[in-house]
C-alpha cells in the first residue's frame, strides 16, 4: 500500500506545481503588460515589459521563460510561456510550456 500512497502524493504535488506555474505565467504577463504601457510614452516598452515578466519569478522558472509583447491597435499584450518543474524544482522540465496572457491599454493616446 506504501508505493500507492507515494504515488498518489506525487502526483499531487506535480499538480500543486502545475497550478503555481500557471498562476506565476499569469501574474508574470500581467505584471509584463502593464510595465509596457507605464513605459510606452518614455519609448522602451519592450523592455520594461520583459524586465516586468522575470522580475518575480523564481530562478528555475526564469530561466526557460519565453515572453513577448506587442502592441495591437491600443492595447499592449503579453504573452509569457514557463516550463513546470518535475516533482521539485531542479529536477527537470516538463515537456510543454505554460503560457499566460494579459492585456493593458496604452497609456498617454490622445
Amino acid at each position: 500500500m506504501a508505493p500507492v500512497v507515494l504515488a498518489v502524493l506525487a502526483i499531487l504535488w506535480q499538480c500543486v506545481l502545475l497550478g503555481y506555474t500557471f498562476s506565476l505565467a499569469g501574474n508574470a504577463a500581467d505584471e509584463a503588460a502593464r510595465a509596457a504601457t507605464a513605459a510606452a510614452s518614455q519609448g522602451d516598452a519592450q523592455g520594461a515589459c520583459k524586465a516586468a515578466a522575470t522580475k518575480h519569478l523564481p530562478a528555475e522558472w526564469r530561466k526557460k521563460s519565453t515572453v513577448r509583447c506587442d502592441l495591437e491597435g491600443h492595447l499592449w499584450k503579453a504573452d509569457v510561456g514557463l516550463s513546470a518543474p518535475v516533482l521539485f524544482p531542479g529536477a527537470g522540465k516538463l515537456p510543454f510550456s505554460i503560457s499566460g496572457t494579459a492585456g493593458a491599454a496604452q497609456e498617454g493616446e490622445g
